[in-house]
């Protein structure tokens, strides 16, 4: 399939998940950006989608619309008008899906997302649609390993989570093939900022901080993962959606590590608690140990991050502890 000379002026987006973390920080970009743009944000409100994340954006040209991918018709009732069509609804936490049974996932993450590509099928007014996924599909590397995962990396899912978001990007690989739809992958890293639900690593690990709680770490706390502050993921969204290839797949990373206990001990340091705090819990099954992810095909069309962890760490940080209504633990396990 040939390059796209896509333009968002003056288009309608219909965003799906767009109450969650990723989703609405992409809305707002979105609207701030492009001054004519219209968004339909499709959102089922479970438990991790909150509609206060979006207080404040342009009501003229943002809608929400309370409803589940699966629903086929709806899908296909918010495609019609649509220009394009970016799909963050999943289903994300890896404990919930080691813990709490995969239905949950299953649901949203392949039986949604072959949903949403059967109302694409119908939808010829949509130039493209960009599927939001994950880096856990490949598995995982040795500590010591110098490998990148690349975007032909193969597939080899360690976690039910994981397992499901493959099956999605495989349901969406066979339909571009097979019915020519004009959808692209995206292969993120963990993102990481302000309003994110407290489940997450960082947020939570900032909850148990302000309360003078341990900070519970998998096994060794050494397990390696890359960090993407998530106004670069949206950049990045940005960049796929106006410039990739339908058909294609892209990688979002900052392509650089951390353990999960330099985290801890960091966001201690930020709160000026004690490193003590600190405490090692058993570690959970299958834990992958290392995500390493090559994103230069991505950086070929100019985008790179332009923010660091050891400056945006600190920014989360301040954020939740300046917003005391988010400190909850939501009945989380560990990420």
């Amino acid at each position: 399939m040939d390059q796209g000379t896509f333009t968002l002026r003056n288009k309608k987006i219909v965003v799906t998940g767009g109450c969650g973390f990723m989703g609405s920080n992409f809305i707002r970009m979105l609207l701030e950006r492009f001054p004519d743009v219209r968004v339909a944000n499709v959102d089922a409100l479970t438990y991790a989608g909150n509609p206060r994340n979006l207080d404040g954006v342009d009501e003229a040209r943002y809608v929400f619309v309370k409803g589940d991918i699966s629903d086929t018709p709806l899908m296909l009732e918010q495609m019609r008008d649509a220009d394009a069509v970016v799909n963050f609804a999943a289903e994300t936490h890896v404990d919930r899906s080691i813990h709490e049974g995969a239905a949950p996932f299953i649901h949203t993450n392949v039986v949604g997302v072959y949903s949403l590509l059967e109302a694409l099928r119908q939808s010829p007014h949509v130039s493209r649609m960009v599927h939001i996924s994950t880096d856990e599909v490949w598995g995982d590397l040795p500590l010591d390993s110098k490998e990148r995962f690349t975007e032909d990396s193969p597939f080899r899912p360690n976690s039910p989570y994981a397992a499901s978001k493959a099956a999605g990007d495989l349901l969406v690989r066979s339909y571009a093939k097979t019915h020519k739809l004009p959808v692209i992958v995206t292969h993120s890293v963990n993102n990481y900022g302000p309003r994110q639900f407290p489940e997450k690593l960082i947020p939570f690990f900032t909850m148990c901080a302000l309360n003078n709680e341990p900070l519970p770490l998998y096994g060794t706390g050494e397990n390696m993962r890359d960090w993407l502050y998530v106004d670069d993921h949206s950049e990045a969204i940005l960049a796929v959606l106006e410039k990739g290839t339908v058909g294609d797949v892209y990688n979002v990373s900052q392509q650089k590590e951390y353990s999960n206990k330099y985290i801890a001990e960091n966001i201690l340091k930020i709160l000026g608690k004690p490193l003590s705090l600190t405490t090692h819990v058993e570690d959970r099954p299958a834990h992958d140990q290392k995500y390493a992810v090559d994103s230069s095909k991505l950086r070929g069309f100019g985008w790179k991050p332009k923010c660091t962890l050891e400056e945006k760490l600190s920014e989360t940080v301040e954020w939740f502890k300046a917003n005391p209504q988010v400190r909850v633990h939501a009945n989380a396990h560990i990420v």
